[in-house]
């Protein structure tokens, strides 16, 4: 059963304390914040990411108008268990997961590998969502998808004398503006100082990679998944991204039957966390459709 706290809704990103429930022989750690009306949000995250990668800007800015769920997923941070390398297995502990909170109805909102894992919940409990949110993602066997793209490689291969400073490559375009908006967001993540997440397991990573190889296998049906996805779908990234090449939300937007595309100027994977509010408005505009 979850542990739930009275009020709970009346907390932001900063204060919103770590909760935990029990699923598929799973402790998940998670938070819930917001407004308590309509249909709560859940949010995926992207690659080695755990709950306190999540931007204020971003979670407060959807808590505004709905209740935000943000959660590790097994064996991420706070939560136990260990790191599946399958996207599969991914999704089915997600929403085992959303089933324990008693959940029956949700929006979904994956950033990169995040958006992953929410197209294969899509596609495995159709009835449990309402509308879909695809940030810096793409599709199943997407272009350049099968493994890390040579610019990725790069960017997590090198040193940094701050660790932090790999984000401002990772997630932002390298000119000025995107890369001071970059320093911003970095401010912004790391200005929660209670109850923080543990850094994740340097196993993680490999797990990781390991479930993207094998789920962007290209086979003959190579896009016949999202036909299965009837649900709403807003699909955003930035003008260049190079961690999951622009293209991949394309073909999103051209294969999902009922789906939305937005691109941000001068912006890289992370074009969420550059245009906050911008995007925090296209959000909210498109689930209270």
């Amino acid at each position: 059963m979850a542990n739930t706290t009275t009020g709970s809704l009346n907390y932001t990103h900063h204060t919103a304390p770590t909760q935990f429930v029990d699923a598929a022989g799973i402790k998940f750690a998670y938070r819930r914040f917001g407004k308590k009306a309509g249909v709560p949000i859940v949010l995926n995250m992207h690659f080695t990411g755990a709950m306190d990668h999540w931007d204020p800007a971003v979670t407060d800015g959807l808590a505004a108008d709905r209740e935000v769920i943000i959660f590790n997923n097994a064996g991420i941070s706070s939560t136990s268990g260990e790191t599946p390398d399958s996207i599969y297995e991914m999704a089915r502990y997600e929403a085992a997961f959303v089933d324990a909170l008693g959940l029956s109805k949700i929006d979904l909102l994956g950033i990169s590998m995040g958006g992953l894992i929410a197209q294969q919940v899509v596609i495995d409990r159709p009835e449990l969502v309402r509308k879909l949110v695809l940030v810096g993602t793409g599709p199943k066997g997407g272009e350049t998808m099968q493994s890390l793209t040579p610019e990725a490689i790069e960017i997590f291969g090198a040193a940094y004398a701050n660790p932090e400073d790999l984000w401002l490559k990772v997630l932002f375009s390298p000119s000025e503006k995107s890369q001071a908006a970059g320093r911003k967001f970095l401010q912004r993540k790391l200005l929660r100082t209670e109850g923080r997440d543990p850094q994740v397991k340097e196993t993680v990573a490999g797990a990781q990679v390991a479930a993207l190889s094998s789920y962007n296998v290209i086979t003959g049906d190579r896009y016949s998944d999202l036909k299965k996805i009837k649900q709403p779908t807003l699909v955003v990234n930035g003008s260049n991204d190079i961690i999951i090449y622009t293209i991949n939300s394309y073909i999103l937007q051209q294969h999902l039957p009922d789906a939305t595309l937005i691109l941000y100027p001068d912006s890289n994977h992370g074009s969420l966390f550059q245009y906050p509010e911008r995007f925090t408005a296209d959000v909210n505009s498109f689930l209270n459709r």
